[in-house]
C-alpha cells in the first residue's frame, strides 16, 4: 500500500499541474468556423476500426463513431482547449448526443505498452479497502495542493464499483470526484482492455448528472473493443514477452495514469465545460451565467 500511496501522491501532483494548464488554454473552434461547421469538417468513421499501434480494433455499431488521431486531437485541443497530447490514438463519440450538444461526452483512446499485466491479484482485491486508501491519499495531498494554489480534490467514492471480467480480460470502474468542495461532482469512467503486450485505455469524463447516460454508453462500448489475433491476452508467451511490474489493482489505483491518457482525460474534464460556455454564448443567451457557474464549480481547481 505504501508504494500505491507514493504513486497516488505523484498522480495528484500531476492532476494539479494539469488543471492549471488546461484551464488556461482557450477552448475554441478553428478560426472562421462555427461549432456546427467544425463538427461537419470532422471525418467520422464507423464499423470495424483498426488501432494498429495497439494491434487492436473496435467493432462499432450505429450508436458510436470514431475519429482518427488527427481529428481526435482537433476536437480535444482546438475545440475543447486541451494541451497537446501525442499519446491520443483516437476519440469514440456517441452518435447522440452530438459534440456540440450540452450533454455531449466522448471516450479518449490511448495505449500502454508496458507489457503483460498479470490478473492473478484480480480476485483478491478488496475494493472497499482500495477505495479507503485512495481517499486517504487524496485527502492527505490537499494541504500541499492548497498551499500551491491549486485548491482541493476529493475522491467521493465509486460511481460504478470496479469489476473485472476474467473471461474477456476487461476491467471497468468509475470514480466520483469533488473539486474545491463544490456540490456539482465529476464523473471519471475508465475501461482497461488487457492484451499480450499491454492494455488499451478508454477514458470518459463528464458531470455526475450524466452518469446514467455515460454508464449506458460505456456498457455498450465494452464488448466492442478487442485485440487482434496474436496480440490477445491468451497469446501471451511467458518465455519471450515483457511483463508489467504491476497488476490489476494498480490500474484501478491510478499507478500509471500518465500513460493512460491523463492529459487528455483531465483536460477534457475542465475544457468540456469551457466548451459548454462557448455554446451558451452563442445560443442560450440568458443561461450564460448558469453555465459559467456550473463549469467553474465542477471543473476548476484554482
Amino acid at each position: 500500500m505504501k508504494s500505491m500511496r507514493i504513486v497516488a501522491q505523484r498522480l495528484l501532483a500531476a492532476v494539479a499541474l494539469l488543471c492549471v494548464v488546461s484551464f488556461a488554454a482557450s477552448a475554441q473552434e478553428e478560426p472562421g468556423m462555427s461549432a456546427e461547421q467544425f463538427e461537419q469538417s470532422l471525418q467520422f468513421r464507423s464499423g470495424q476500426i483498426e488501432v494498429p499501434e495497439a494491434r487492436a480494433h473496435f467493432n462499432l455499431d450505429g450508436d458510436f463513431r470514431f475519429l482518427d488521431k488527427a481529428d481526435a486531437r482537433r476536437v480535444l485541443e482546438d475545440m475543447w482547449g486541451n494541451p497537446p497530447d501525442d499519446s491520443v490514438l483516437g476519440l469514440i463519440v456517441p452518435r447522440s448526443p452530438g459534440l456540440t450538444e450540452p450533454e455531449s461526452w466522448a471516450v479518449v483512446v490511448t495505449w500502454s505498452d508496458d507489457g503483460y499485466v498479470s490478473d492473478e491479484d484480480a480476485s483478491k482485491i478488496d475494493y472497499d479497502d482500495l477505495l479507503t486508501t485512495m481517499q486517504t491519499d487524496t485527502r492527505e495531498s490537499n494541504p500541499e495542493r492548497e498551499k500551491a494554489g491549486y485548491g482541493t480534490l476529493d475522491l467521493v467514492g465509486w460511481a460504478v464499483p470496479p469489476r473485472y471480467e476474467a473471461g474477456s480480460k476487461k476491467l471497468y470502474w468509475a470514480r466520483e470526484l469533488a473539486f474545491n468542495n463544490q456540490p456539482d461532482h465529476t464523473l471519471n469512467y475508465d475501461i482497461r482492455v488487457l492484451g499480450r503486450h499491454g492494455y488499451l485505455s478508454l477514458n470518459a469524463v463528464s458531470g455526475m448528472s450524466e452518469l446514467a447516460l455515460v454508464r449506458e454508453g460505456m456498457d455498450k462500448l465494452l464488448p466492442m473493443a478487442e485485440f487482434d489475433q496474436g496480440a490477445r491476452y491468451a497469446d501471451h508467451n511467458p518465455s519471450t514477452d515483457k511483463v508489467a511490474a504491476y497488476g490489476v489493482a494498480s490500474l484501478i489505483g491510478g499507478g500509471l495514469a500518465a500513460k493512460a491518457g491523463l492529459f487528455a482525460k483531465l483536460g477534457l474534464l475542465l475544457a468540456k465545460f469551457w466548451k459548454l460556455l462557448l455554446i451558451g454564448l452563442l445560443f442560450l443567451g440568458g443561461a450564460i451565467k448558469k453555465l459559467f457557474v456550473r463549469g467553474d464549480d465542477n471543473r476548476t481547481v484554482r
